[in-house]
């Protein structure tokens, strides 16, 4: 068996069919728990969730993809993730660990690892998490995965920048906090391959779209948006020139999801202006059934990614683990993926030196604008190479002998590389390292005796510990209100009002033994009643005691002696 790990599920993160938008990170969301549950190589599958029917929802994505229900799932809620017997790791999907390194303090900083992964890193929230790395209480064998080696540089910047920050303004001196290790997103390469069944779908989807044998196309298969994905002017330009270059019809598939019908008129009447000789398709690419048949109908895939939403694209990967060569763009993580004049050919960006972007850093910053202008403005400044691109897309229409080899070279890179079976082997070896960084390595800021585990999110009973007449202690005396309060508890609980805290309170089974003793021994400490109940209750009998005289079924600081007559406290009598 390989290293296991314990994996946060939410549906919504691994949703490719009901998401209302779908998004890279569902895409990618999804492909990893297919891909870890079929390559994984473990015992059972470990399901973090704070709800019963996120963890249901784990189950069914878990048998689904592996075809039968032969393996075991476990929820591990965020208050079980300290027990000793589930793995070592906590995956996230995204790069946000600082909360749940929070939530560790409060038991044990040693007694797991978290690893987050990189999507899209320009929205202010994640901006925000990845400053919070040099506060939070993360340590050396946490990691956060980048995608891509320029999501890295991009990550350490933003660290740099807000550590300089803070050597400024509090004179720390705060240091690389977790791991960054470059690990890509996957896909399943055998979804791509070219079989008997398979084949005829070129045929079919060409007679479809009407594309004629010799003609050539260029899929673009994606979202349909220009100010948060890939803007299609630079495309349309130079297959425009392309056209003329090579002397070939071509006809270019767009297959995606516009985001409203002003943007789908946008792209519409764009392509009619800007590349009148090329035959304009648009698609549903989230049918499934759509993208199986235009990834076969394809001669050629092209992204002229300019957007800083990308981060690493599973487009390109998917294009040539389906054969096909590439046009895109020299571009974040494209560059990883996509060999110049090997599997694809890659095209000149450009983009303004800082400070030539602060102002439209600001007006994100002041809410001015959303997160979608603020990438759509700095994708309007970033320029593509367009006779570079012609020249690509001219190249590879005029020569099937290129294509054909170019992308047999990218369907092999992209099995032994960015498989599943490959991508989550490289997770487990991490989680291994992880393990190892875990149990030699030095805690960072380790937390000191009576020290609230996290500062700003403290025991409410201590920040406002000024606002009641005094605390209630486990020295104070409390006595039964009434022979009567064991029948006149059963009134109480017939309320919501009077429940809805019950997940941190006593049953109602130990609350009323708790009556019971109070009314058959008389008055007693709050010490003497947390002694009655299993340890790890103790809480909950403090709180109960406070609860109870809410409800005026207890008198707080009752009478200063045993009732007369009584032999035992309740704690002795308990024993």
């Amino acid at each position: 068996m390989k290293t296991n790990a314990v994996l946060h599920h939410h549906p919504e993160a691994v949703d490719t069919v009901g998401a209302k938008r779908l998004m890279g990170r569902h895409s990618a969301g999804e492909g990893f728990l297919k891909g870890f549950v079929r390559h994984a190589d473990v015992d059972r599958f470990y399901c973090h969730a704070t709800k019963a029917d996120h963890f249901h929802d784990f189950q069914r994505r878990v048998a689904a993809f592996r075809g039968r229900d032969d393996k075991p799932t476990e929820w591990i809620s965020p208050k079980t993730m300290m027990r000793t017997h589930r793995p070592g790791c906590l995956v996230v999907p995204g790069p946000g660990i600082d909360d749940y390194s929070w939530q560790r303090r409060h038991h044990d900083p040693r007694g797991y690892s978290l690893c987050g992964l990189t999507h899209t890193i320009a929205s202010a929230r994640v901006m925000n998490s990845l400053g919070a790395l040099l506060t939070a209480p993360v340590q050396p064998w946490d990691a956060v995965v980048c995608t891509s080696r320029a999501v890295k540089v991009s990550v350490e910047r933003v660290i740099e920048d807000y550590a300089d920050y803070l050597r400024q303004r509090i004179g720390a001196k705060p240091r690389q906090p977790v791991q960054l290790p470059i690990i890509p997103l996957g896909v399943d390469c055998s979804a791509f391959e070219d079989t008997e069944k398979t084949r005829p779908l070129r045929a079919e989807w060409r007679n479809k779209l009407k594309i004629a044998d010799d003609s050539v196309v260029v899929l673009f298969l994606g979202r349909l948006s220009f100010h948060a994905k890939a803007h299609p002017m630079p495309m349309y330009l130079a297959l425009q020139m392309a056209t003329r270059r090579s002397g070939k019809k071509i006809h270019l598939i767009q297959a995606g999801e516009f985001s409203n019908k002003d943007i789908e008129r946008e792209f519409r009447e764009t392509a009619k202006e800007f590349c009148p000789e090329v035959d304009a398709i648009f698609v549903d690419g989230r049918s499934a059934e759509v993208r199986a048949g235009v990834w076969r109908a394809a001669d050629i895939f092209t992204s002229l990614s300019d957007n800083i939403q990308e981060s690493f694209g599973l487009t390109p990967i998917e294009a040539k683990a389906a054969g096909l060569p590439l046009v895109v763009t020299d571009w974040d993580g494209y560059r990883d993926t996509v060999r110049n004049g090997i599997d694809g050919i890659t095209i000149p960006t450009r983009m303004p030196k800082a400070p030539f972007g602060e102002e439209i850093a600001f007006g994100h910053l002041s809410e001015m604008v959303s997160y979608d202008r603020y990438v759509g403005q700095v994708s309007q400044c970033t320029s593509v190479d367009i006779d570079a691109a012609a020249d690509a897309f001219a190249q590879l229409c005029g020569d099937a002998a290129l294509r054909r080899r170019m992308g047999d070279s990218g369907r092999t890179h992209a099995k032994e590389n960015f498989d599943w079976s490959v991508v989550v082997a490289a997770y487990q070896n991490l989680w291994d390292e992880l393990e190892r960084l875990r149990r030699d390595g030095k805690e960072v800021a380790a937390r000191k005796a009576n020290q609230p585990a996290d500062p700003l999110w403290n025991d409410p009973f201590a920040v406002f510990s000024s606002y009641p007449t005094a605390p209630l202690t486990e020295r104070d005396r409390v006595a039964a209100a009434s022979d009567s309060a064991i029948e006149q508890l059963s009134r109480f609980y017939r309320f919501g009002m009077n429940t809805f805290a019950s997940d941190y309170l006593l049953s109602r089974e130990m609350t009323e033994a708790v009556l019971r003793a109070l009314i058959a021994y008389g008055p007693s400490t709050v010490g003497d009643l947390t002694r009655m109940v299993p340890q790890e209750r103790r809480a909950d009998t403090v709180r109960t005691v406070a609860w109870l005289g809410k409800m005026g079924l207890i008198r707080l600081n009752g009478d200063s002696a045993t009732a007369a007559g009584a032999d035992a406290t309740p704690a002795e009598a308990a024993e």
